[in-house]
């Protein structure tokens, strides 16, 4: 992919380290989907000003999505999803990174690191990198960047209509021209490694579905993922889990053996 070169480290600079991370991907009927490997560059140990500047990248925000999704009902638009493979290897890196060879990487000459050509996970500049390379595409194509939510981009050609919503490496893509749906998913399909996943289904943790009346929201599916991760699956629901106007007080207890489970679902 061309994502470093390999070159002595120069003078001053140091190398990031990396890892590893597995992850198994699973169907929604519990099995195997796929293995993943992911090369994550340790992005905390970043200096700002020397490994990077800006690191902001817009993402759509919820009143974005559902007013598209209640115009698309509104106008008998289709709706597809896309999701793009690797999103931040596509990401053109501008500040000089250096990091250390991956693990089981060998150099064909040692004391060599990897000088980076485009970002990878971790890095902090990662989402700005990535966006800057999807919105140029999309503006090359003829969209035109929203300046109420810069995530949001839409296409107007003499009776063509579309709209494109864009969540990191996830793309909601509705319009009222099926063949012109297919020519943009086929263009960006050249730009990037890109997965179509249909019809629109889920999207931010929101189920979508559809019949005649119009488009149904339900996050019915991502509370239950978040009550099994928790274990609790098996718990009585009460309709009011705190007294009305209740007092939190300082905690005085010892402190849980285990608070990542906790944060995780605060």
């Amino acid at each position: 992919n061309g994502t470093w070169t390999l070159q002595p480290l120069p003078k001053g600079k140091k190398p990031l380290g990396c890892k590893w991370v597995y992850k198994i991907k699973h169907n929604s009927d519990g099995t195997i989907e796929r293995y993943k490997a992911r090369l994550v560059i340790f992005g905390n140990h970043q200096v700002e000003g020397i490994d990077y500047n800006e690191t902001f990248a817009p993402v759509a925000k919820m009143v974005t999505v559902r007013l598209v999704l209640a115009v698309a009902a509104a106008k008998k638009w289709e709706i597809h999803q896309m999701d793009v493979h690797n999103a931040f290897l596509h990401g053109d890196l501008h500040e000089e990174v250096y990091m250390k060879p991956p693990p089981g990487f060998r150099t064909f000459q040692p004391g060599l690191v990897c000088k980076l050509k485009k970002s990878l996970y971790g890095l902090k500049q990662a989402p700005r990198c990535w966006f800057a390379k999807l919105s140029s595409a999309l503006k090359k194509f003829g969209f035109r960047q929203s300046c109420s939510d810069y995530s949001l981009f839409t296409l107007l050609v003499h009776e063509v209509q579309i709209v494109v919503l864009v969540y990191v490496d996830d793309l909601i893509v509705c319009g009222n021209d099926s063949a012109a749906i297919q020519r943009f998913k086929a263009y960006l399909s050249k730009c990037f490694h890109m997965k179509d996943l249909g019809t629109l289904k889920y999207f931010l943790g929101v189920e979508v579905a559809r019949n005649s009346s119009g488009i149904f929201l339900c996050q019915r599916k991502y509370s239950l993922d978040i009550i099994q991760e928790a274990g609790l699956l098996g718990a009585k629901p009460v309709s009011t889990p705190l007294e009305q106007n209740h007092q939190l007080s300082l905690a005085a207890g010892q402190f849980i053996e285990q608070p990542e489970q906790y944060r995780r679902l605060v």
